[in-house]
């Protein structure tokens, strides 16, 4: 039973700082895992009866089917539902199901889900494509089985636990993390995934301790076990020990007081020692993450996300109702300015729209900007949106993925249509919204200088510049290692894009997972970066190192660090000065 096993430690890697304690509650590939519970000894039998009835049910289904279908075609193609009766008849696994409600002390349905996915895990595995795709067949089995353990007014009861816990699964999408119920998900562990992948960066984002690389985990990892997931060290601990609960109680505890500490500085100028200012933006998805940014004492947004709002609901939202969200930010950050970027599709974000064939490499494809400018109509729809909602408070529009000239001037263009329109209609609009591009990819970064004279600020959007500059695809575990943030190459493009802006009286910001890495702050600060945006709750942190920076001495190190030739140069020259003037926060 559960309370007397054994403390078993996981290791993975560390995705989003923070450390969260409760019951795992595990969700495999495929079907939906069942509502879970613990049963009393005396019940294991009736549990037994009702995965047996269960199995009944379901052999009178495809028994129905399969002649169902025998008449509709007027031949024998029913015989296709032979293999499904099959698994039904299985004895090993009508044994297995029994013996996992037994040992488990666990509800039937659950019993059955956990075998079978132990086994399509283990088939989805198998290098023979004609056995993985058989995965398919016994998932549809499976789904027929739970919902046959349930009365008819019972199916469309939601399958998610409606209790705190920790969620484990195969993987999770950039948009699974974003709708996330942080009243429910104290912290997500994965199998698959790196510390670079979108999904990652949003935990980060919206402060959800989480960890990443844990193998095997969905197999072997039992939902309802206590456990504490340690984002800091990577670490997934099951069933742990009165002192390890203990221990970490203290650290989190240690943690909360130091951040309680940073919190007396949410009024204070973001201004290094030596009087050079900084803004401090946050970066968010939806609008109800505004309290939070209020909070933290941002500067204003510096990076509004559109794609989740815009396609996370399968159907985009027409003008009326995007310019209604976009202005209950700006009312919300007023007088401060917010940054709406405009849909940013593809790669390992959401994609825009069901494609006929899949992408060979969509991190090389139909994305950003290009999306939006072969959607014209579309495109057009969320610029008017956005001029409408700079009416209510100061907006800044944003360009993604630009590669050059061509794409910066025909974006300009359709918004120039929209604010004609707007005009026609007498829709009032700030006529001066700024309009700025995200600086993501080398060629726009060369071109830097050129492009600076279409807009008026740029966002370096580290996490694309360092992908496509090192060619490395940062959601890939085998290559994620050479994934170098203080690549000289990329610390060059960066100082290239900075001092093309200030010779073009624009201003730089940065939005990108670099903005809110503290080892590198005196990196940026040294480059002349005018504005960071971050996570709403990485904000006090990189408020109390930028006040502890000499914007000098930053300058200094990073002529420095422009003339090193590899990542660890440049890395120690700024964690070195890092360590030396706020080493409270590094611990």
């Amino acid at each position: 039973m559960q309370g007397t096993d054994k403390e078993i430690i996981i290791q993975g890697t560390p995705g989003s700082p923070g450390i969260a304690f409760g019951p795992v509650h595990v969700v495999a590939r495929g079907f939906n895992a069942p509502e879970v519970y613990e049963i009393k000894p005396t019940h294991v039998a009736g549990e037994q009866e009702r995965f047996r009835e269960a199995l009944d049910k379901t052999k009178i289904e495809l028994d129905d089917l399969r002649s169902h279908i025998d008449k509709l075609s007027g031949d024998d193609h029913g015989k296709i539902f032979d293999a499904h009766l099959l698994i039904l008849e299985d004895r090993t696994l009508i044994t297995k199901v029994n013996s996992a409600i037994e040992d488990r002390h666990q509800n039937a349905e659950y019993g059955f889900y956990v075998v079978m996915q132990t086994f399509l895990e283990a088939m989805r595995r198998i290098n023979d494509p004609y056995l993985r795709e058989r995965a398919a067949d016994i998932d549809d089995v499976c789904q027929r089985v739970l919902r046959n353990f349930k009365h008819d007014e019972e199916h469309d009861s939601a399958d998610r636990p409606d209790h705190q816990h920790i969620l484990v699964s195969f993987d999770l999408s950039p948009s699974d993390t974003a709708s996330i119920d942080r009243n429910h998900v104290l912290g997500f562990a994965t199998e698959q995934g790196s510390i670079n992948s979108h999904t990652v960066i949003l935990a980060r984002s919206l402060g959800i301790p989480a960890i990443v690389g844990l193998e095997g985990a969905v197999i072997d990892i039992k939902t309802l076990s206590s456990s504490i997931l340690d984002g800091y060290t990577g670490k997934l601990i099951l069933n742990p020990s009165k002192e390890t609960v203990s221990d970490y109680k203290k650290r989190a505890q240690k943690r909360k007081i130091a951040r309680k500490k940073l919190e007396t500085l949410r009024e204070a100028e973001t201004t290094t020692t030596d009087g050079h200012h900084i803004t401090l933006s946050a970066n968010i998805e939806f609008t109800n993450e505004l309290p939070m940014v209020k909070e933290s004492g941002a500067e204003g947004v510096g990076l509004f996300r559109t794609e989740f709002y815009l396609l996370d609901g399968g159907e985009m939202p027409d003008e009326l109702s995007q310019a209604d969200v976009y202005t209950e930010v700006a009312k919300a950050m007023h007088p401060n300015q917010t940054i709406i970027r405009t849909l940013d599709a593809g790669g390992d974000k959401i994609t825009a729209e069901p494609l006929t064939q899949p992408e060979p490499n969509p991190f090389l494809g139909w994305r950003g900007i290009r999306v939006s400018l072969t959607r014209i109509a579309l495109f057009k729809e969320q610029l008017r949106a956005i001029l409408r909602a700079s009416a209510h408070g100061k907006l800044g529009i944003m360009f993604p993925m630009v590669s050059g000239l061509r794409e910066v001037r025909a974006a300009k263009e359709v918004l120039q249509t929209a604010m004609d329109e707007l005009r026609a209609e007498n829709i009032p609009f700030d006529p001066n919204i700024e309009v700025g591009v995200m600086i993501e990819i080398p060629s726009a970064a060369i071109m830097a200088n050129e492009i600076a004279r279409e807009v008026d600020f740029f966002s370096i959007g580290t996490n694309d510049l360092i992908q496509y500059t090192v060619a490395v695809d940062r959601v890939n575990n085998y290559v994620a290692h050479l994934y170098k943030p203080t690549h000289p190459a990329v610390i060059r493009l960066m100082d290239i894009t900075v001092r093309a802006a200030k010779d073009n009286k624009i201003w730089t910001g940065i939005c990108g997972e670099m903005a809110g890495d503290l080892l590198i702050i005196p990196l940026l600060v040294g480059l002349g970066i005018d504005e960071l945006s971050v996570g709403a709750h990485q904000l006090p942190s990189i408020k109390k190192a930028i006040r502890s920076l000499s914007q000098k001495e930053c300058s200094e190190m990073v002529k420095e660090a422009l003339q090193a030739a590899s990542s660890p140069e440049i890395s120690e020259l700024s964690q070195s000065m890092a360590k030396r003037c706020y080493p409270d926060l590094l611990e």
